[in-house]
C-alpha cells in the first residue's frame, strides 16, 4: 500500500512539473515577442541588425517615438480615426445586440430557432470572401473612404457572436423580477433600461470589449476600404507609413506598436474581472 502511494505520489510530481513546464514554454513564446518590440523600440538604426542580437539596448534612444510626432506625420491622425471608428462600431454594436439578444430571449416567435441558426452559421465563412462584395456596395453607396464604412463592416462582423453571447446571458436571469416591474406599472423599455440592464453590465461590458478590439486590430478591411492617410486606422496606416519597397523602419513600426498596445492593454487590465465574469456567466444554463 505505501509502494502505490509513493508511486501515485511520484506520478503526481512528475505530471505537475509537466505542466509548468508547458506553460511555461506558452508564457516565454507570448512575452518574447512583446520584449522584442520593446527592446527594438528603443534601438538605433545601427544596433538592429546586431549579431548577437541586443535584447538591452547598449545606445538607448528615444527618435524612433520622436519620429511619430514630427511634422508630416500622420501618426496622431491614424489614432484618432482608430478611436472614432471603435467607440462608433462598439456603441452601436453593443445597443443593436442587447436589443436583439434581449427579444431572442424573452419572445418566442415561430422561426426564432431558425434565425439564430443562421446568425450563428454566419460566422462559419471566412470574413475574406466577403472583401470583394462589400468593396462593390460601398463603392455603388459612394462610402469608400468614409467612417460609416469601417463601422458598418466592423458591425457586421461582430453582431452575430455579440448576440448569441447576449443570448444566452439573458436566458440566465429570471423572468420573475421583470414580471414583478411589471406588475408595479412599468413599460417594456422601462424594465430593459432600469432593471435587465444594471444586472447585465457584465456581459455587456464583455461585449464592447470584444468589439472594440476587433475593430481595433482589423487590417484587410481597413487597408481596402480606406485610400488616404487622412482616414487610415492604426494597422494600414502603420504597414503604408513604415514598411517600403526597399526598407523597413523596423524601430519606428515597433515605437508605434508600443504606443498603440497601450490603451488596450489599459483596457483590459481594468476591465478583465467584468469580461471574465461575462464570458463565463452567461455561457450554461442552470
Amino acid at each position: 500500500m505505501a509502494i502505490v502511494s509513493k508511486k501515485y505520489r511520484s506520478m503526481k510530481i512528475i505530471s505537475r512539473i509537466f505542466i509548468f513546464l508547458i506553460v511555461l514554454g506558452g508564457v516565454i513564446i507570448t512575452i518574447f515577442p512583446i520584449l522584442w518590440m520593446i527592446s527594438t523600440s528603443f534601438k538605433p538604426v545601427d544596433a538592429l541588425f546586431n549579431m548577437p542580437p541586443e535584447w538591452i539596448p547598449k545606445k538607448p534612444t528615444i527618435k524612433p517615438f520622436l519620429n511619430l510626432f514630427k511634422e508630416g506625420s500622420f501618426f496622431i491622425t491614424y489614432f484618432v480615426n482608430s478611436f472614432i471608428v471603435c467607440i462608433a462600431s462598439t456603441g452601436i454594436t453593443v445597443f443593436v445586440a442587447s436589443l436583439a439578444g434581449y427579444a431572442f430571449s424573452r419572445f418566442k416567435f415561430r422561426g426564432s430557432r431558425a434565425v439564430m441558426f443562421l446568425i450563428l452559421v454566419s460566422q462559419m465563412f471566412p470574413v475574406v470572401m466577403l472583401l470583394i462584395s462589400i468593396f462593390s456596395m460601398f463603392l455603388k453607396l459612394r462610402l469608400i473612404n468614409t467612417y460609416p464604412a469601417l463601422i458598418l463592416t466592423y458591425m457586421g462582423f461582430a453582431l452575430p457572436f455579440s448576440i448569441w453571447m447576449l443570448k444566452n446571458y439573458f436566458d440566465t436571469l429570471p423572468k420573475e423580477i421583470e414580471e414583478a416591474a411589471y406588475i408595479d406599472g412599468c413599460g417594456r423599455f422601462r424594465v430593459l433600461t432600469r432593471i435587465v440592464y444594471p444586472v447585465t453590465g457584465p456581459a455587456i461590458l464583455s461585449v464592447a470589449l470584444f468589439v472594440f478590439l476587433v475593430a481595433w486590430n482589423e487590417l484587410m478591411f481597413a487597408l481596402t476600404l480606406t485610400n488616404t492617410d487622412k482616414m487610415r486606422t492604426i494597422p494600414p496606416g502603420l504597414v503604408i507609413t513604415y514598411q517600403g519597397q526597399y526598407q523597413i523602419y523596423w524601430a519606428e513600426m515597433m515605437a508605434a506598436s508600443l504606443l498603440v498596445s497601450i490603451p488596450i492593454i489599459l483596457l483590459f487590465i481594468f476591465m478583465q474581472r467584468y469580461f471574465i465574469r461575462g464570458m463565463t456567466m452567461g455561457a450554461v444554463k442552470e
